[in-house]
């Protein structure tokens, strides 16, 4: 009825082939208020219940066609009033077709396929594949907003996160401490660009992994300058410089 209009979840309407031409395709809204479907598609029907099926739907990853990344689709259907009599030498299938062979070679997830990524692995397999997918996420927001260079690129290797700084600590005793364990590239304690007053961090970056490895774990809560400093290897690129990029 083209004087119904998409203004809410679950309405189902005739996809319009052009010149007035309604064809055997439909779909159902997803959201409220589509106006721009009024005049243009016909609604025929409204969804009465399985609204949580609908929902799932609607939280389908998709294409950059919006096409989901995994089929749909309807695996059985009831006719609960047909007003229509069969057309002659009209026989219904007992079961649903079979999918083509060029749906067979689609690239597309099956309806039926088992996407469940950790099928068969230990519990350790599975917390170290969702702290690399957090990781890789967390890359991505960094990449975004401009803190990484690229959300692939991994942080330094030779470069130490020092922090929990005493305010009076500076570049030189950081270096002199540090530098026991191997030759120390670069020594920076982070300052404030107005006052240059010490954040309480700094980076330390060796010639060779293997001495920042060694202060690693010699130099954690270590005491200095009163203070106890917290060592941890560099997470950080925005002095990606430092590796020659």
């Amino acid at each position: 009825n083209p004087r119904i209009k998409h203004t809410k979840k679950g309405l189902i309407s005739f996809v319009n082939y052009g010149n007035g031409m309604l064809g055997s395709q439909f779909f159902f809204t997803l959201g409220e208020d589509l106006d721009y479907l009024d005049g243009e598609h016909c609604v025929f029907g409204e969804i009465v219940e399985g609204f949580d099926t609908i929902d799932k739907i609607n939280a389908t990853i998709c294409d950059q066609s919006d096409r989901p990344y995994q089929d749909i689709r309807i695996t059985h259907t009831v006719i609960l009033h047909d007003p229509y009599d069969d057309p002659p030498g009209f026989e219904p299938r007992a079961d649903s077709p079979e999918p083509t062979e060029e749906m067979l070679k689609s690239s597309r997830i099956g309806a039926d396929e088992n996407i469940n990524d950790y099928a068969g692995k230990s519990e350790e397999e599975i917390n170290e594949m969702i702290a690399a997918k957090e990781a890789k996420a967390r890359a991505t927001i960094l990449e975004m907003v401009g803190d990484l260079p690229d959300a692939d690129v991994a942080p330094p290797e030779n470069v130490l996160f020092v922090c929990k700084l005493n305010p009076v600590t500076n570049d030189d005793d950081l270096e002199i401490i540090f530098s026991r364990f191997g030759k120390v590239k670069s020594c920076e304690v982070i300052r404030d660009r107005k006052t240059q007053e010490s954040l309480q961090y700094a980076f330390v970056e060796f010639e060779e992994e293997k001495a920042c490895e060694q202060a690693y774990f010699k130099m954690d809560n270590v005491l200095i300058d009163d203070r106890r400093i917290h060592v941890d290897f560099s997470q950080s690129v925005s002095k990606y410089r430092w590796k020659g990029k």
